[in-house]
């Protein structure tokens, strides 16, 4: 016997918005919890072809740690302009000094699905430096990750 797959409508999704502080949190424990809720992978009616997850909010993004031997100096974030000479080349500790939200967004995306789906996933987390977010309204669910 075939085991048939659940389609969810679109109609019956219910997404809750979640509220993660990264002060202490390693980079890739933090990225790998966030991109399963973007995912939906915590639910029980997860599917992979379909967009189930939860909205994320990360706060605190300049205080997540990154571990390992060295790696503000080892670590590198690379970008191609496309033009001769045009790859620009910025450690782990200028990331995390100056572009905090970028290195936390480019370690989500790393783990999520690439392509519309995934695009459609990355839509739904926001990432802020300090504790000041603007997503009072929503009412999100503080998620506790430093278990």
């Amino acid at each position: 016997m075939q085991r048939q797959t659940t389609m969810t409508a679109p109609h019956e999704i219910e997404r809750k918005w979640y509220l993660v502080d990264a002060t202490g949190i390693p980079l890739g424990r933090l990225a790998s919890h966030v991109a399963q809720i973007l995912m939906g992978k915590n639910k029980p009616i997860y599917t992979p072809n379909q967009d189930l997850g939860d909205y994320v909010i990360i706060i605190n993004a300049e205080n997540v740690l990154l571990t390992g031997d060295d790696p503000e100096h080892k670590k590198n974030y690379y970008n191609v302009s496309g033009y001769n000479g045009g790859l620009r080349t910025r450690s782990a500790g200028l990331m995390k000094r100056e572009f905090p939200v970028e290195m936390v967004e480019r370690a989500v995306w790393g783990m999520l699905p690439k392509g519309p789906l995934g695009r459609k996933m990355i839509k739904k987390l926001f990432v802020h430096t300090g504790a000041d977010h603007g997503h009072e309204a929503q009412k999100p669910i503080a998620l506790d990750l430093k278990k």
